[in-house]
């Protein structure tokens, strides 16, 4: 029975990307795993909060515009019938 490593199993799916198959092959080697893994943990993760902060920072003027129609389409049918009553009399 041969023992696989788990690097070998990461490049046998296909799914990790090349820089963490890496790492991860370094850790095995060097006997420090949950150091490369924490490493890859912390890149990844920086990664996503800039990808976050990005979709944030591109709808937030969306989101600021349908703000402002909901608060002007409210006083405009506040102010209507006082309006209209002034234009009766």
């Amino acid at each position: 029975m041969a023992t696989a490593t788990v690097t070998q199993a990461m490049k046998s799916t296909d799914v990790f990307p090349i820089m963490v198959i890496q790492m991860v092959s370094i850790g095995e080697e060097s006997g420090a795993l949950d150091a490369m893994l924490d490493k890859c943990a912390t890149f990844y993760e920086a990664e996503v909060d800039n990808a976050v902060d990005g979709l944030t920072a591109m709808m937030e003027p969306m989101i600021m515009a349908v703000l402002g129609v909901l608060v002007g389409g409210l006083m405009i049918a506040m102010y209507m019938p006082i309006f209209q009553i002034g234009s009766v009399v």
